[in-house]
């Protein structure tokens, strides 16, 4: 497959040369100081291919083009933000790069509640904590509603994290899950987000995947015609939070997503650890059915613990079995090159990664979760693997 890295333009403190040195020969990248809705300029696509080129790397996936809160809801601009999302998408059709990658979570990216968790070797890690994650809901948010969603043990469990924080401490944790949802710093306020989680009420699943089903009826068409291929990200983590609605969590969902439109440009990103935050979902089983709609791979594992919380594990470790997923893939791309498919090669780019060695001794990355130290570790993981699986017989 395809090794990339994600890289979030020329404000990144990890850098171009530094991706390529790490051995990968692609990135997925965005525009990200496009505001969602607004069409990303021919010229701006055109400068960042460049810049990408310049540094002997490919542009293999967008990640992402964002969708809208009005186009989720159905609400405010949505006509001209399905306008300018089908104007987009033709710009960078028009650039020859064909994989775009979004996600239909609302309000919210992904979840974490520890950016800095310590592992026994002294690296840091992401990690989930429904109990902590609960705190925020209950006690920072005061969320209409919360307790309802909430066990009695989580609960008590929420009560003493909080109550053992002094108010710095719950500033402190406050502002960085507010900070973390966008995945960008916004400075929301809590009475900001309660207001973007006001525009979902009454908006339940079902509610939800028409809204979906509508989008995809409106830009799949325009995709197809310009050659990009739509690539939906799994929610993350893959369940309902902060009474939100979540329909991109299991094969099911998957499947019925597919459904919506018959069209090959309608495909996926699989996200091997958004998906292997739960339990049930059976990864490489879920890509060999779902394989031709696979457009873009995201690799990483998760390690589950008591009381559904998880943390990020080494890409080779946790509880992903990452040699049959990876298995898995390759006889996708086998089967496409057999099948004399365009698009018969697959990329992947090794997702998150723990901070170590010199990431200490850097600037704090972009985004968290991605330190450049951590990624090459599991890219070279990853790179090995493949290689192991070829020797083996094993997708050629």
């Amino acid at each position: 497959m395809t090794e990339a890295m994600r890289w979030f333009g020329p404000a990144d403190t990890v850098t171009l040369a530094e991706i390529r040195q790490a051995g990968a020969t692609g990135v997925y990248s965005a525009l990200h100081d496009i505001p969602a809705g607004e069409v990303w300029p021919a010229a701006a696509i055109a400068e960042r291919k460049a810049a990408i080129e310049a540094a002997g790397l490919a542009w293999v996936a967008v990640e992402s083009v964002p969708v809208s809160e009005a186009i989720k809801t159905r609400t405010g601009d949505l006509g001209r933000h399905l306008a300018n999302y089908r104007t987009t998408l033709a710009h960078l059709g028009a650039a020859g790069i064909r994989t775009v990658v979004y996600n239909f979570m609302p309000v919210i990216d992904w979840v974490r509640t520890d950016l800095k968790y310590r592992l026994p070797d002294g690296a840091e890690a992401l990690r989930y904590v429904p109990a902590q994650f609960a705190a925020f809901d209950l006690f920072a948010l005061e969320r209409r509603g919360a307790a309802e969603d909430w066990d009695a043990a989580t609960q008590r469990a929420a009560r003493a994290y909080w109550d053992a924080l002094d108010d710095a401490g719950r500033a402190a944790f406050t502002r960085q899950t507010l900070d973390l949802f966008p995945g960008v710093r916004l400075g929301l306020t809590t009475a900001d987000f309660k207001a973007m989680l006001a525009r979902y009420e009454g908006i339940g699943p079902e509610r939800l995947r028409e809204h979906l089903r509508l989008f995809l009826a409106e830009v799949v068409p325009a995709a197809e015609a310009t050659g990009v291929r739509l690539a939906i990200h799994p929610d993350d983590p893959p369940f309902p939070v902060l009474g939100l609605p979540r329909i991109v969590s299991t094969e099911a969902d998957l499947r019925a997503i597919a459904a919506m439109a018959e069209a090959p440009a309608n495909g996926f990103c699989f996200c091997t650890g958004s998906l292997g935050a739960r339990r049930d979902n059976d990864l490489a089983g879920m890509v060999r059915r779902l394989g031709p709609r696979i457009h873009a791979v995201h690799l990483r594992s998760v390690q589950h613990e008591a009381d559904g919380a998880f943390f990020e594990a080494g890409h080779l470790e946790g509880t992903v079995d990452m040699p049959a997923v990876v298995g898995a893939l390759l006889e996708e791309q086998a089967a496409r090159r057999r099948a004399g498919r365009a698009d018969a090669r697959l990329s992947f780019r090794p997702d998150h990664g723990h901070k170590l060695i010199d990431d200490f001794k850097r600037a704090e990355p972009t985004c968290p979760g991605y330190p450049i130290t951590g990624r090459l570790r599991g890219l070279a993981e990853l790179r090995g693997l493949q290689r192991g699986l070829a020797a083996a017989g094993i997708g050629s």
